[in-house]
C-alpha cells in the first residue's frame, strides 16, 4: 500500500527532471534581451517599454507562431555603456550565450552600440536599435547587407536627421530673434558632450550656421556626465551668445540647464538635451528647466495617432515619469511578435524580408518604416518627433507646427527666455 502511495510522487519528481533536463517539454517562448544603461533614465525606459508590450501580448495568450502559441520572455541586461564600452559588449555575450535569446532591443550610446552590434550579427538575432544616433550603425547594412542585415534602427532617427530638425529649430528662433529683439546676425555659441553620436552633427552645424546668416562664436565640448558647467556657460556669457545650441544625451544636460538658469544667461536655448525628456527634469534642475528645449518622442497631450496617448498615460501611471523615446522599445517588442506570427516561425533570416517591408502604425510615429539600410525613415507621415520646450515647469511641444504641412493637435509657440526680451528688447 506504502509502494502505491508513493507513486504520485515518483510522476511527479520525473516529470519536473524532465521538464528541467528537456525543455521541449516545457511551454516554449519568444526570448528578447533588453538591453541598456539600466541605472539611467534611458535604461529604465528600455526595459520598462518592453515590458509593457510583454504584458499586453501575454495577457492576449501570447503569439500564434504556426501551430503553437508563445509567449514573451524578456531578459533584462544592464549595458552600463555610459561608463565602460567593454561592459556594454560583455552584457550582450552573455544574452546570446549564456541566456540564448531569440531577438534584442535596446542599445543607447553609439560607441557601444557599434560592438554590441558586431556580437548579434556574429549569432545572426535581429537588433531593433533604440537609442542610439550614429548613421554609421546603419550605413553598415549598406556596406556589407549579409553580415548586418539583422540590425533595425527604430528610434531615434539618426544624426543627419536630427540635425535637419535642430536646424529648423534654429532657423525658427532666429527668425524671433530678428523680429522681436531686432538682433540682425544672431551669435550661436554650440555645446555637445564629447560622445561619438555628437560628431558629425557639430560638424553639420558649422556648415550650415553661417548659411543661415548667423555667427558662431565658439564651440565647446563637455563631458557627458559633467557636474559643473560653469566655465563653459561663463565663457559663452563673455561671447554675447544669442542662442545656445545644445547637445546632451547624459547627465550634463541637467546640468547645463540648471545653470544657465541660475546665470540668466540671455540667450535662446536649441537642440537636444535628452533628460530633458523626463517629467522629473524640473525637479533634477531644482526648478530651473523652464526655457530647455530637446527633440522629444512622447508628449502629454500631443498624439501621432490614436495609439499614442493612451501608452504614455499608462506609462505614467505604471511608472510615475512620461517615457521617453528609449521606450520605443515597446513598439519594437511588437514589431519583434507581429514579424514572427506572419512568417510562423522565429527564424531571423525569414523575419528580417517581413520586418524590412513593415509598415509599422506604433506610438512613436505616424507610421514606422525602414529604409534599405533599415534606418527610421523620416518626413511627414513617418517619423518626425517633435521638439518640446518647458515652459512655467511644464513640457509643451512647439515643433513640427506646420512644418510641410505637418502640425499635432496641442502644440504651442516657442518662447524666448524673459531675461534676454529684458535685455534685448528695445
Amino acid at each position: 500500500m506504502k509502494k502505491f502511495k508513493s507513486l504520485p510522487v515518483i510522476f511527479l519528481v520525473s516529470f519536473v527532471v524532465m521538464v528541467v533536463c528537456f525543455p521541449a517539454w516545457a511551454a516554449k517562448t519568444i526570448k528578447i534581451g533588453v538591453i541598456g544603461p539600466m541605472q539611467f533614465v534611458q535604461g529604465k525606459g528600455h526595459w520598462n517599454g518592453a515590458s509593457m508590450a510583454a504584458e499586453e501580448i501575454n495577457a492576449q495568450g501570447g503569439v500564434k507562431v504556426g501551430k503553437e502559441k508563445m509567449e514573451i520572455e524578456l531578459v533584462k541586461a544592464d549595458s552600463n555603456e555610459f561608463i565602460n564600452v567593454t561592459d556594454a559588449t560583455n552584457a550582450m555575450e552573455l544574452l546570446m550565450t549564456r541566456n540564448k535569446v531569440d531577438f534584442v532591443v535596446g542599445g543607447f550610446r553609439s560607441e557601444a552600440v557599434l560592438a554590441m552590434q558586431d556580437i548579434a550579427m556574429d549569432y545572426k538575432k535581429i537588433f531593433i536599435g533604440c537609442g542610439a544616433a550614429h548613421p554609421e550603425i546603419c550605413a553598415r547594412v549598406g556596406k556589407d547587407y549579409d553580415t548586418y542585415k539583422y540590425w533595425f534602427r527604430l528610434t531615434p532617427m539618426n544624426s543627419k536627421y536630427l540635425v535637419k530638425v535642430t536646424l529648423i529649430n534654429l532657423a525658427t528662433v532666429g527668425g524671433m530673434i530678428r523680429k522681436e529683439l531686432g538682433i540682425q546676425k544672431p551669435k550661436v555659441a554650440i555645446v555637445g558632450a564629447k560622445v561619438m553620436w555628437v560628431d558629425p552633427m557639430i560638424e553639420a552645424i558649422k556648415a550650415n550656421v553661417p548659411k543661415m546668416g548667423m555667427e558662431i562664436v565658439g564651440i565647446w565640448r563637455p563631458s557627458q556626465t559633467a557636474t559643473d558647467v560653469s566655465a563653459e556657460l561663463t565663457a559663452i556669457q563673455r561671447q554675447e551668445a544669442h542662442i545656445i545650441f545644445n547637445i546632451f544625451s547624459a547627465a550634463a544636460g541637467i546640468t547645463f540647464a540648471r545653470q544657465a538658469a541660475e546665470l540668466k544667461i540671455p540667450a535662446a536655448m536649441v537642440g537636444i538635451n535628452v533628460e530633458a525628456q523626463k517629467e522629473g527634469f524640473m525637479e533634477a534642475t531644482q526648478g530651473k528647466g523652464d526655457g530647455a528645449v530637446t527633440i522629444n518622442t512622447y508628449v502629454p497631450g500631443v498624439s501621432y495617432n490614436e495609439l499614442t496617448q493612451p501608452f504614455i498615460e499608462k506609462y505614467q501611471k505604471k511608472y510615475g515619469d512620461i517615457p521617453p523615446y528609449t521606450a520605443a522599445t515597446y513598439d519594437a517588442v511588437k514589431i519583434i511578435a507581429e514579424a514572427a506570427a506572419k512568417a510562423g516561425t522565429i527564424d531571423a533570416d525569414k523575419l528580417v524580408p517581413i520586418i524590412e517591408k513593415t509598415e509599422w502604425v506604433g506610438t512613436a510615429a505616424p507610421k514606422t518604416k525602414f529604409d534599405k539600410n533599415h534606418d527610421l525613415m523620416f518626413g511627414p507621415g513617418l517619423a518626425t518627433g517633435m521638439t518640446i520646450q518647458w515652459q512655467d515647469g511644464k513640457m509643451k511641444a512647439w515643433w513640427p507646427n506646420g512644418w510641410e504641412g505637418v502640425t499635432y493637435d496641442g502644440m504651442v509657440n516657442y518662447q524666448l527666455p524673459p531675461w534676454m526680451i529684458e535685455k534685448y528688447k528695445k
